[in-house]
């Protein structure tokens, strides 16, 4: 076990989770019927995080950090209509989750969000990572919940969710924990399908993202996912403005056995003999759990 990445998750999960009630709530109903003996049952599938592809951050600063710990990247994936790039990470250790990174392309962005973006961003002229202590958990779990640049205005976020509602939200958020991912396939019988598992949150009266159908699922048919809708949370911003905005959610994901193993007891399924990696199309639709057309509905 890496002691100090357990410090930087344990840090993240824990301001998130303050930050989601979804995530306690959900938690609290799976082991009220019974889904789970305890809360250390859920496997955390992955965690995601967006980034801005702008000079001395994006991707390539704040891989870093993760490559420091033995997680080794994997895939890229290109979301065009968002404008997006994006990479998975897998972990030295099947006990820790995958990790998501994705990333703007500002440039594809107009002139007019590229300059409200720049107005923030152009104050980072090195790469913050390089002078973090990497092997100092708690430095790095910090610097994960700091703001990297100054809060925005109100009207520069609105004016950025005209246009991308991802810049909108890490223009606030910055790196703060996108989503944490429940790995359903190693729940209960009963639970262990994202069908399953999405009937039992929706007559728990919890919201599911539904752009794409509430399930989406891979080419392949072996990845399934499904997400809750992010609540809006009250933010203030630079000009003294409260207004309320996407927060983060809560994924779901059912990994199914490879074909050479599908001839095994559940009990004997590891993360080896299941489905790796991502999916685009699961992907593109899920980013929509913090978009007004999800947020919005009644």
């Amino acid at each position: 076990m890496n002691k100090t990445l357990d410090i930087v998750l344990k840090g993240l999960m824990a301001r998130y989770q303050e930050r989601v009630p979804d995530v306690s709530a959900i938690i609290n109903v799976m082991l009220k019927e019974g889904a789970i003996e305890n809360a250390a049952d859920i496997e955390n599938d992955h965690i995601a995080f967006r980034t801005l592809g702008v000079p001395n951050l994006g991707i390539q600063s704040l891989e870093k950090i993760f490559l420091h710990y033995g997680y080794r990247r994997m895939d890229h994936y290109f979301f065009p209509s968002k404008k997006l790039d994006a990479y998975w990470y897998a972990p030295a250790s099947p006990a820790y989750p995958r990790i998501f990174i994705s990333e703007l392309r500002v440039k594809d962005l107009s002139d007019k969000a590229q300059q409200i973006i720049h107005s923030y961003t152009d104050s980072i002229t090195v790469d913050p990572v390089d002078s973090l202590k990497l092997n100092d958990g708690h430095a790095v779990d910090q610097f994960l919940h700091s703001g990297l640049w100054k809060l925005p205005t109100l009207s520069d976020y609105l004016a950025l969710a005209e246009e991308s509602e991802y810049a909108a939200w890490v223009i606030y958020n910055r790196y703060y924990l996108n989503h944490f991912t429940v790995s359903v396939h190693n729940l209960e019988d009963g639970y262990n399908t994202i069908g399953e598992f999405n009937n039992f949150l929706e007559r728990n009266n919890f919201k599911l993202n539904d752009a794409g159908g509430k399930t989406k699922i891979s080419a392949d048919g072996m990845l399934l996912q499904s997400a809750t809708i992010a609540e809006m949370v009250p933010a203030e911003f630079a000009d003294g403005i409260n207004h309320l905005i996407p927060g983060s959610y809560v994924e779901f994901a059912e990994r199914k056995p490879l074909k050479e193993f599908t001839h095994l007891p559940s009990v004997a399924l590891t993360r080896r003999h299941r489905r790796e990696g991502f999916e685009a199309n699961n992907a593109d639709k899920i980013f929509e759990s913090t978009y007004a057309s999800q947020t919005g509905r009644e």
